[in-house]
This record gives C-alpha cells, sequence and structure tokens, in this order.
C-alpha cells in the first residue's frame, strides 16, 4: 500500500547509529508501525462508535458510516498525484507532514458539531494516509539490509493487526465509557508523540531524483511483467475482505451474537498478529506459497460463516482462520508489487496505493448494497466467490514467484 523509491531494492542499507535486532533498526522500524497502527485506527475506529456520532450529530448511521468510505476515497483520489507531486522530498519529513495531517483531522474530528465539517476532516485525515501509505514500505525497505527488507515491511505492517485487535475494542470501549470525542482526542495525542518519536529516533533518506517523468510512470508500470496480476489480486482480494469486515457488527446481529462484536474483534486481531509473524518469518523465501494459504484461509472462514449454524464456537473459528489468512496479506501484496515492479517500484507501490483504497470504498459500498437487497447472509457468500480468481491468479505464479525465484 506504499510507494518505493528509485533506489534500487538490493541497494538498501541499514540504517548507522540505529537499534540492531538481527540486523534491523528496530526503534525506528517500531516508529514507523506506530505510525501505520495511527492511519489504520484512524480510518476504522467510527465504526466503533458509530451509534454515538450519528446521534450526537444528527445523521443516521448509514449516513454516518460514510466516514470511513470518504476516508478511503480521500487516499485513493491523492496517493498518486501527491506521490509525485511529493517525490523530491525528503522521506522524514514527508512522514512527519502526513503525521502532522493525522493530528489535525483527529483534532477536528474530535471538536466539530457539524456532519459537513466531520466528514471534510476525515477527509483530510485520507489525503494524510495517502501521503503516509505512499512512503512507508519502501522507507522501511531503505532502512534494512537487502536480505531482510521483506522482513521490515512485516514490523512495519504490524500496525495494521494492533490497530484492529487492541486499538478498535479499546476506542470503541472508551467511547461507551467516556464519549467519542475522546477517543479522537487521543489519537491526536498518540499523533503529536510520534511526531517527536519520528523526529528524534528514525533516519532521514533523500526523496527520488527525478522530475516530470515520475507522472506517467503509473501507466507505465502496467506493461511491467508481474506488476498487472499483483494489482488484479490486490483489488479483489481488498474488495472481498472489506465487504464483510466493514459490517462485522450488523452480520453478527444477524446471528445472534450483536454483543459479542468487541470479542470477535479481539479474536480476529490476535490471529492476524500470529498470520503477520509467520509470514514475516518466512516471506523472502516463500511469496507464493503464503500469498496463497492467505488467500485460502479467508475463503475457508467464508465458507464456514456462509453455512447457517447455531454455533458462536463456529464463528470464532472461521473468523480466527480468517485474521490468520488475512494478517500478512498488506505485507505479502506490497512485497510482490515492489519485487514485480524492479527499478519502476515506487509506482508500482503508487499504484496499489489507489487500488487498495478504492476497494476499500467499494466494499463499503457493495457491502451495503447486498445488505439492503439480499441481507447479511449474502456477505459471505460475496467473499467466497470474489475470492476464486484470487486464487487461481497467485497459482498461475506471474507476480507471485516461488521459494527460490525471487
Amino acid at each position: 500500500m506504499s510507494t518505493h523509491t528509485t533506489e534500487p531494492t538490493g541497494s538498501s542499507e541499514p540504517a548507522e547509529g540505529a537499534e540492531r535486532h538481527g540486523g534491523l533498526p528496530l526503534a525506528a522500524l517500531l516508529a514507523l508501525a506506530t505510525a501505520v497502527f495511527v492511519t489504520s485506527l484512524t480510518e476504522t475506529l467510527p465504526a466503533g462508535v458509530l451509534p454515538a456520532m450519528s446521534a450526537d450529530l444528527g445523521v443516521g448511521e448509514s449516513a454516518m458510516g460514510q466516514s470511513v468510505t470518504v476516508y478511503a476515497i480521500g487516499t485513493a483520489v491523492t496517493a498518486i498525484p501527491l506521490s509525485a507531486a511529493t517525490a523530491g522530498w525528503r522521506r522524514k519529513r514527508l512522514l512527519l507532514t502526513a503525521m502532522a495531517g493525522f493530528a489535525a483531522a483527529n483534532t477536528v474530528t474530535a471538536v466539530s458539531t457539524d456532519y459537513s465539517l466531520t466528514m471534510a476532516a476525515r477527509f483530510v485525515a485520507g489525503v494524510a494516509a495517502g501521503l503516509a501509505w505512499a512512503l512507508l514500505a519502501g522507507y522501511a525497505r531503505r532502512l534494512a539490509p537487502a536480505h531482510l527488507q521483506g522482513r521490515a515491511i512485516a514490523i512495519v505492517m504490524t500496525g495494521i493487526p494492533v490497530a484492529l485487535s487492541l486499538g478498535v475494542p479499546a476506542g470503541t470501549f472508551l467511547g461507551e465509557v467516556l464519549g467519542w470525542r475522546v477517543t479522537f482526542t487521543l489519537m491526536t495525542v498518540l499523533a503529536v508523540a510520534l511526531l517527536g518519536w519520528i523526529t528524534a529516533g528514525v533516519p532521514d533518506q533523500p526523496g527520488q531524483r527525478r522530475g516530470a517523468a515520475g507522472r506517467v510512470a503509473v501507466l507505465r508500470v502496467l506493461t511491467v511483467p508481474g506488476v498487472t496480476p499483483v494489482l488484479f489480486v490486490t483489488l479483489v482480494f481488498v474488495l472481498a475482505h472489506t465487504i464483510l469486515y466493514t459490517y462485522i457488527a450488523t452480520f453478527l446481529d444477524g446471528l445472534g451474537m450483536g454483543g459479542s462484536t468487541d470479542l470477535v474483534l479481539l479474536v480476529f486481531g490476535v490471529a492476524s498478529l500470529a498470520g503477520i509473524w509467520f509470514v514475516g518469518a518466512r516471506i523472502d523465501r516463500r511469496l507464493r506459497a503464503l500469498t496463497l494459504a492467505s488467500a485460502l484461509l479467508v475463503a475457508v472462514s467464508a465458507a464456514l460463516l456462509a453455512v447457517p449454524a447455531d454455533s458462536p464456537a463456529l464463528v470464532y473459528a472461521a473468523v480466527a482462520l480468517w485474521g490468520l489468512g488475512w494478517g500478512g496479506a498488506p505485507t505479502l501484496l506490497q512485497t510482490a508489487v515492489t519485487d514485480a515492479g524492479g527499478d519502476s517500484a515506487d509506482a508500482a507501490q503508487a499504484a496499489l496505493v489507489t487500488l487498495w483504497n478504492a476497494a476499500m470504498a467499494g466494499g463499503g459500498v457493495a457491502g451495503g448494497v447486498l445488505l439492503d437487497h439480499l441481507g447479511t447472509g449474502s456477505l459471505p457468500w460475496s467473499v467466497l466467490l470474489l475470492l476464486i480468481p484470487v486464487v487461481v491468479v497467485v497459482a498461475r505464479g506471474q507476480g507471485f514467484p516461488a521459494g527460490g525465484e525471487r
């Protein structure tokens, strides 16, 4: 979901003066992981406090739910042009700008009493996410030795499952106890603290040395062998996931488990952490097998959820498989598109950011349409059907090399 710089993949050097852990600058990577956490939690937090937000701002829950969609749209429509416009910026300066954008947007969201202003703030937060995702994976790779770059991305991407497993449930709880505005205020505090951490602890990297040619590189990179299959898999896989995840509370309510949404999300998040740990340890040797396993685990989960059954244990088992499969997906897809893109990896990553967020926005809309016309039971079936072409494309191998081919 992020852009790489024009520096060749294999030329990255370890960050000098950084804390080492198996050859990795762990402190710097954890700061980037926290940035991922901020972006992910800011995006999904409204889902946990939706009723309170809608009541406070005087709109329906479906209208308030679009606060997640408009965030994704903000990222999707700005990632490529902003990536091109800021290509020459030094990486630390760009990351600090993005985090400052999150601090400002969450502050406005916390104090706003107007629906339109809140939606505008959410859009700005999405723009900040576009800036962040346009550099995080590439930044992580450049801070690590060449043979550990996949693991470096895996460490940074732990911010996603941590946000889902701990951040969303915690934000929901705090929203119920202290009010939803407090949760967004705390997001601002976290972003400000992260600004200091990045300033003090993350080594800088130069921007890209190229001009207007970068603006057409995104279209040109589609002709690079392997890039288009990875982008297709990204679009369809994320769409499938988002259709069900966006409406998981409604789906569980239909099963009579509405009161267990926080626990279900916790199981999903913990399983996601296990998934990303497993992927991080093996991604540099088993990219295709891991991506195939990821899609198959989510497909099996959808199949279990699609079968009517009065069994909470089955639901928890299915959600655990879902999290296990999904946890490593961002790392796998980013690594695949970067490897396939080669010298054009930055443009390939920018395209991935756009398609990823377009799929998230589309998943929210498509899931809503399915919900209104076919009911909650249609959601897992749609996931299962969408994952069929994903499995086929990954199994064919183009863009997803086997162990010894990377």
